[in-house]
């Protein structure tokens, strides 16, 4: 059996941080685990008071090709750059390079930023928090 990976991303908001990679990645909220009914109860049957360390966020692929996303409340700012970043992919083709800028018009709408443009290869930019990531073919 392969193994699956979580990306987990530390955060300042992890509501509007996962607004963004909903949007970004087709993602959805991840239900609870059974029995649970919310977040909130799963939480608490660790003995953590769910209001403690903030807000978090369960993103997983619909399709359940890609990895889960977490994203976690911390307290402390990012101070530096990111070791590993995602690559949105739009799919390959000769249409490729108008899919890639839409998203990006897309993404930039929702409070990323562009970083730097590859023109007809890939766009690096960053989401709400500074991650840096490319959308590319």
């Amino acid at each position: 059996m392969a193994l699956r990976i979580d990306l987990t991303f530390d955060t300042r908001d992890a509501e509007s941080l996962a607004a963004f990679w909903k949007l970004a990645l087709g993602y959805e909220d991840e239900p609870p685990p059974a029995p649970f009914k919310t977040r909130d109860e799963w939480v608490a049957s660790f003995g953590e008071d769910p209001d403690d360390e903030g807000g978090a966020a369960w993103l997983h692929d619909p399709d359940g090709a890609g990895p889960r996303l977490v994203l976690l409340d911390v307290p402390e700012p990012k101070v530096a750059k990111n070791r590993l970043h995602i690559d949105v992919r739009v799919g390959k083709g000769p249409d490729a390079w108008p899919r890639i800028l839409a998203k990006v018009d897309e993404l930039v709408a929702a409070g990323g930023r562009v970083l730097a443009t590859f023109d007809n290869h890939h766009i690096v930019m960053a989401d709400p928090e500074g991650n840096e990531f490319c959308v590319a073919a």
